[in-house]
């Protein structure tokens, strides 16, 4: 699981409950186009993202475009990364018919390609919540405490 130090923002519930089993992340709900309405909510994206950045992954569909467009445009001076998922056709396991546009959205993608998407886009690894990078990791992958680790 990565842990991610930017605010992730997605469209609905289904993409952060996806997203919540990938990234140890704070995740940012715009419930679709209701962030466009809703000041309170923009504003607290606004404020938790002042210091920390966002990561704007958004569908690949028209909609998802539009959302993506629109935050772009409302968080003047904060750090924004944009993770794109590729354009799959499908539909996702709990709808009966694809969406409009015939796209698969964050929820129906594959762990790995959602995963993918974020690095491509220059995630910041939070590496105060990855355990595995220990003093002790580092001294057993010669890193620090040997003769060469500046040189590693």
């Amino acid at each position: 699981m990565l842990s991610i130090a930017e605010v992730i923002v997605v469209e609905g519930k289904y993409d952060e409950i996806k997203l919540s089993s990938i990234v140890d992340a704070t995740i940012f709900v715009t419930n679709g186009f209701s962030i466009f309405k809703d000041k309170k909510r923009l504003e607290m994206l606004r404020q938790m993202a002042k210091n920390r950045g966002v990561i704007l992954l958004t569908d690949s569909d028209g909609a998802g475009l539009v959302i993506r467009d629109y935050l772009t445009g409302a968080l003047p001076g904060i750090t924004i990364k944009q993770a794109y998922i590729p354009m799959i056709e499908g539909k996702e396991k709990r709808k009966r018919q694809p969406s409009k546009e015939g796209f698969l959205g964050v929820e129906g993608m594959q762990e790995e390609t959602v995963k993918e998407a974020l690095l491509k886009a220059g995630i910041s690894v939070d590496y105060k919540q990855n355990r595995w990078m220990t003093k002790a990791r580092m001294y057993e992958d010669g890193l620090s405490g040997h003769p060469y680790s500046a040189d590693l």
